[in-house]
């Protein structure tokens, strides 16, 4: 390499091309010594090297030796001085000053208008006027801060049009409009960006959180799927002898929703680290344009930034207690408090259960009629259940008081005690249904199927196994387990009920035409599926109908 620079030209960077040798000693390409020369024709010609001036220009004459000694040194294949990485490619930014094959550009001038190679750029390190000079990073579009009408620098922004434009434009066609300096313009561009990347770097933080969040979240749905899995065989092992392939297809059903549940999860995660990379990479693509030092350039490439777009990102995380297949193992144990019934109603529970465990339930209520209507399901009433002061009609849907007894068949799960009935129906995951009431009292209510079906306890509120809203003329109580508590609103004939078993959500509402109006909500645990029921007052009469929603 050394020796490749002896015989380079310190213009070009190239092996010398006819060279010349001038009086001080120097030698370069005649050409590129005659264009630096023809370039700075009003100074002194001097020496690129050593600044030695001649007066008057010297006559260039041809070196033969030197020439010679090139000619030889190409057929041996020697390269010039710089390497190849050091030229300008076709995406470089390329030294205006350089003759014959160009060096890439290591800065741009603002005011020069000009873009130069470590060399080139020299002056503007010596030159005490060029020191002033405002450079910046190479840049291809240098002529765009020229205003073409005008032959002036933009410097001012024009916030009435959104452009630049030249101090000519300012006092001419864009005289009276709102303008600023373009370097003003970009610092309050800057400043958006930034509460932009902060809203980013905020939103990339939550979601590492969320992230972490369901991360725990498998680990505890693989604790509690195993704890299950543990107790229903502990159950089962009893019953082995009537039980055993009902409890290998708990197992199954057991490890085939942990699976489900598992990968929901773990396709969250994937979108949520898919949404932080998208984020990190707006965030880099505004740090990269921040940092473009030419005021122009920033806020010609400001607005290719896409507005920053609402976040997809909709569900919340939130860890709950250690029980999403517990319901599995309640609806085991009344299995074998039921033998007889192993393969009817009972059963079913037990699938339920299993498939109703979802991990990602945490969604917010409804907040319109419209919205629980999405979980409207239709009740009917088991006749098996039904007091004899109770008409049963309408498709099972509706229960009327009568004066005489109805002539229903003993059945150990019929009410003796309260004029109450329960829906066929358990209810797991979420529901929502509409009681219409022609009586001056009524309760709905939700219960567990083993209620007492006799005596004080078996009355819908007045125990741990219901939940009741008294429904009157001029008020509204809900009992749970003979605590009451009052509430106040006006009369309506038709209550809306939401359930969310897995959330542990009961609520009551008023409706009225199309829209619901809140009267009490529940926060518990349920441990059982729930039936729906009601309750009328034997001494003032009237019907409740469980209303068709689809």
């Amino acid at each position: 390499m050394a020796q490749q620079e002896k015989f380079s030209c310190s213009i070009c960077l190239d092996l010398l091309r006819d060279p010349v040798t001038i009086s001080c000693g120097h030698s370069y390409c005649m050409n590129c010594i005659k264009n630096f020369w023809d370039e700075g024709e009003k100074k002194l010609p001097s020496c690129p090297q050593c600044r030695r001036t001649f007066i008057p220009r010297p006559e260039l004459l041809k070196s033969t030796m030197l020439a010679d000694l090139m000619e030889d040194m190409k057929k041996t294949g020697l390269q010039a001085a710089p390497a190849d990485h050091c030229y300008a490619g076709p995406e470089d930014v390329a030294c205006d000053f350089c003759s014959g094959r160009k060096l890439k550009a290591v800065k741009s001038c603002l005011v020069c208008l000009a873009s130069y190679c470590q060399k080139h750029l020299q002056h503007h390190h010596d030159v005490v006027p060029l020191k002033k000079h405002m450079l910046v990073t190479p840049s291809k579009n240098l002529q765009d801060n020229i205003c073409p009408r005008h032959a002036e620098v933009r410097k001012i922004f024009c916030r009435t049009d959104q452009k630049c434009i030249c101090y000519l434009c300012s006092v001419d066609e864009h005289k009276g409009h709102d303008t600023v300096s373009a370097a003003a313009e970009r610092t309050e561009r800057q400043r958006e960006m930034e509460v932009s990347r902060r809203q980013i770097q905020q939103e990339i933080q939550e979601r590492e959180e969320d992230v972490k969040l369901l991360q725990q979240e498998v680990e505890a749905i693989n604790q509690s799927a195993d704890k299950t899995v543990e107790d229903s065989e502990e159950i089962f092992t009893e019953l082995i002898s009537l039980l055993q392939k009902r409890s290998s297809e708990v197992k199954q059903q057991i490890r085939s929703q942990q699976e489900t549940e598992v990968r929901r999860v773990g396709e969250l995660e994937e979108k949520l680290q898919q949404e932080i990379s998208d984020l990190k990479r707006r965030d880099a693509e505004m740090k990269q344009l921040r940092d473009i030092e030419d005021h122009n350039q920033f806020l010609h490439n400001y607005p290719s930034l896409s507005p920053l777009s609402e976040s997809t990102h909709s569900t919340s995380i939130s860890i709950r207690p250690l029980r999403y297949f517990q319901d599995v193992a309640a609806a085991v144990s009344e299995v074998r408090g039921q033998l007889q019934d192993i393969l009817g109603d009972t059963w079913t529970n037990v699938s339920l259960a299993v498939t109703e465990v979802d991990v990602l339930l945490s969604q917010p209520e409804p907040d319109s009629r419209a919205g629980f209507l999405k979980y409207s399901c239709e009740i009917t009433l088991d006749p098996n259940t039904v007091h004899t002061r109770l008409l049963l009609s309408e498709e099972n849907r509706k229960v009327t008081w009568m004066d005489q007894r109805q002539s229903y068949s003993d059945h150990p799960d019929r009410f003796t005690g309260y004029s109450q009935v329960l829906s066929r129906e358990s209810l797991t995951g979420r529901h929502y249904w509409e009681v219409k009431m022609k009586a001056d009292i009524v309760d709905v209510a939700v219960s567990y199927k083993n209620i007492s079906r006799s005596g004080r306890e078996s009355e819908f509120g007045c125990n741990d196994k219901s939940w009741s809203l008294d429904c009157s003329s001029d008020r509204y109580v809900f009992t749970y387990n003979s605590i009451k508590t009052s509430i106040s609103g006006p009369r309506t004939s038709r209550i809306g009920v939401y359930l969310d078993h897995r959330a542990g959500v009961l609520s009551f509402y008023r409706v009225s035409g199309t829209m619901t109006f809140l009267l009490h909500r529940v926060q518990t645990s349920f441990t059982q599926p729930l039936h729906a029921g009601v309750w009328i007052n034997d001494v003032f009469g009237g019907s409740a109908e469980f209303c068709k929603l689809k």
